[in-house]
């Protein structure tokens, strides 16, 4: 009996390669999408770090704000005029006679 020997050695590394090569192709298509969200996580965190104070001294800046024109408008409501005002308060007594006029009993 004879045994005839495949002209081919085999290959072991065969599979483990092709899976080498699919590892390889996904790491390549994913690494783009997975960077970009990265990406923007990195962006919104920046702006959120300059945004934010922002936000705080513009909100501190209208309660100052707030404050003065509130305390001008209380100041301002509660001054006396410095001369005396004229009521107009009438007369007890009949009214005095017209000018030029007689008065008619």
């Amino acid at each position: 009996m004879t045994t005839s020997s495949s002209p081919r050695p085999s290959r072991p590394w065969g599979t483990l390669g092709a899976g080498a090569a699919a590892v390889a192709a996904c790491a390549v298509c994913c690494a783009g999408p997975i960077l970009a969200v990265l990406g923007c996580v990195g962006v919104t965190s920046a702006i959120g770090a300059l945004w934010m104070p922002t936000l705080a001294v513009l909100a501190v800046a209208a309660g100052l704000g707030f404050l003065v024109v509130a305390h001008r408008r209380r100041t301002t409501a509660c001054r006396t005029a410095p001369d005396r005002a004229d009521l107009g308060m009438p007369t007890v007594g009949p009214p005095p006679p017209a000018a030029g006029g007689t008065a008619a009993h």
